[in-house]
């Protein structure tokens, strides 16, 4: 008896190496060359069309890896926006990062569980609270957006956004093309967790 994924069935492969055109190899050794050491996950299915895979690739580079946020607070938001999405791929990917930033193990767990963490850092309670307002109602209000601009400044204000914005993109993908963690991860995000 063969034992069952616990993920879905994915909807859409990446495209096969074998047959990837010249566009889709030099967009793939690009990724592949830079600081994932990889193509996996959503990029790896955007290889579909090599220019939007070049696109997010290059935004993607600029969020999680030039921005004026640290990593523990771009991973704490990464993190939200897959608690929020319920996208357990982008959790299994950025869970490790997040602790290894400097998160906690119990703001990471009551993220998981989809609790209001207790902070010890106020830049990390406004970075999960301005996520959550951004993606819960949609909007960002005012006393929130003035206390994010007075304890991480507006650079890193809008670097924030660009971050939910590019990780809201990743997640959608995950969840609409049904991209998985490995088989052998848990699932932590889910209703049967």
């Amino acid at each position: 008896m063969t034992e069952q994924s616990p993920w879905p069935v994915q909807r859409l492969a990446p495209p096969d190496p074998e047959t990837y055109s010249p566009r889709q190899r030099e967009i793939h050794e690009a990724i592949a060359s830079g600081p994932r050491g990889g193509v996996r996950g959503p990029l790896a299915v955007w290889l579909h069309r090599p220019e939007l895979a070049a696109a997010a690739q290059a935004l993607g580079q600029y969020c999680r890896y030039d921005s004026t946020l640290e990593p523990r607070l771009s991973e704490l938001a990464i993190l939200t926006i897959a608690r929020i999405w319920g996208a357990e791929f982008e959790w299994f990917a950025h869970k490790g990062h997040g602790l290894r930033a400097g998160l906690s193990d119990t703001v990471v767990e009551a993220i998981r569980r989809g609790d209001t963490p207790v902070f010890d850092r106020e830049d990390e309670e406004v970075v999960h609270a301005f996520a959550r307002a951004a993606h819960v109602d949609r909007q960002v209000p005012d006393a929130l957006y003035a206390r994010a601009i007075d304890v991480l400044g507006e650079q890193r204000v809008v670097d924030l956004v660009g971050v939910l914005g590019y990780y809201s993109l990743i997640s959608l993908t995950l969840n609409i093309f049904r991209i998985s963690p490995p088989d052998t991860a848990p699932k932590e995000l889910g209703p049967d967790e």
